[in-house]
């Protein structure tokens, strides 16, 4: 069990700059994501495509202004954990001071004093192949995500898929996996062009395989994979022998826990007031995408002030006896010094 002052759901940008502006009130952060990496959205889905309306950058990608924030954030030190859904949330105080229980899927345990929901449209959940009995071998052979590399050491693994994903992590196992082999339903890959020529070349090699084709079925007893049986281009059926697979066909955006946490909901959106962003429960904040409010505007920009108002609520909370004297980055040597600017 972690203790900590606030939980963060979601790492996209929202939530990122979160942590920042909680951190120069002193306020420690630990960060939930159920994708592997932060960034949400912009590093996930168009972390390439330009963004044009962030204060201050006439364009910057979706990567380039995750990687800013993260250095933004440094100076605070935030605890993440990535890879995981929070499928429990509990309050155990009162309104005046309130205090939460955490639990995610991993079963990490966090409790803290107010909790920050950045969660976007709501939690990534992979699309599923339309391959029939696939249920039976998630978990134990079929994979959406890699949590543990070492957990694919020395197995035969078939990576489906054309995108950023399935590249990427084909070039991360090829040395760990005792063969693996990247299957697309054409030689054209969406993924970033020098992946595609690093992969091109172990198969030139014969340290992996490439085939084009789609997979119809898996053969295996027992939730373990022994074979996938593929369609080519031509019609032709052949089976490729792998012990684990990991389908990258996207993700989806999904509301998930969120619902079952007892919040007031609107559409699947969570209504906030505009002074401080906190939802129907008290210590209980909502910004970005997730929040509705009157004028509300999908913006990054937007998220970004939601969540330096929620911040300063979140104080009192954090600090009940301590009382929060706004200060400028630019004159405040004291929020220099944490920044390691001073």
């Amino acid at each position: 069990m972690i203790e900590t002052d606030v939980v963060i759901v979601g790492a996209g940008p929202v939530g990122l700059f979160a942590v920042f502006e909680l951190g120069l009130l002193d306020i420690r952060a630990h960060v939930i994501d159920i994708l592997p990496k932060p960034g949400g959205q912009c590093a996930e889905l168009y972390p390439e495509k330009p963004i044009y309306d962030i204060p201050g950058f006439p364009v910057i990608t979706g990567q380039g202004l995750v990687d800013n924030l993260l250095k933004q954030i440094e100076p605070f030190q935030p605890t993440f954990h990535l890879g995981q859904m929070v499928t429990e949330l509990e309050a155990l105080g009162t309104p005046e001071q309130p205090r939460f229980r955490v639990v995610t899927d991993a079963a990490r345990e966090l409790h803290c004093k107010a909790v920050v929901i950045a969660a976007g449209g709501g939690s990534f959940q992979p699309k599923k192949p339309p391959i029939a009995g696939i249920e039976a071998y998630e978990e134990h052979s079929v994979f959406y995500a890699v949590r543990r590399m070492e957990a694919l050491r020395g197995r035969a693994v078939l990576i489906v898929g054309g995108g950023d994903s399935a590249l990427d992590w084909t070039l991360n196992l090829q040395p760990v996996a005792q063969r693996v082999t990247l299957m697309h339903r054409r030689d054209e890959f969406r993924a970033a062009p020098h992946s595609v020529e690093k992969m091109r070349a172990l198969v030139a090699q014969g340290a992996m395989d490439l085939r084009v084709g789609q997979v119809t079925g898996l053969k295996g007893a027992d939730g373990w994979l022994s074979a996938a049986i593929c369609r080519g281009p031509d019609g032709t059926v052949f089976e490729i022998p792998c012990d684990a697979m990991l389908p990258f066909f996207g993700l989806t955006m999904k509301l998930g826990p969120v619902a079952g946490w007892g919040l007031n909901l609107h559409e699947n959106l969570i209504p906030v007031d505009t002074e401080k962003f906190e939802a129907s429960t008290p210590g209980v904040f909502a910004i970005g995408d997730i929040n509705t409010y009157p004028g509300k505007l999908k913006l990054i920009l937007s998220g970004f002030h939601e969540a330096a108002l929620a911040a300063q609520k979140a104080h009192r909370y954090v600090y009940p006896d301590r009382k929060l004297t706004f200060q400028y980055t630019t004159s405040s040597t004291k929020l220099q010094r944490k920044l390691g600017v001073a």
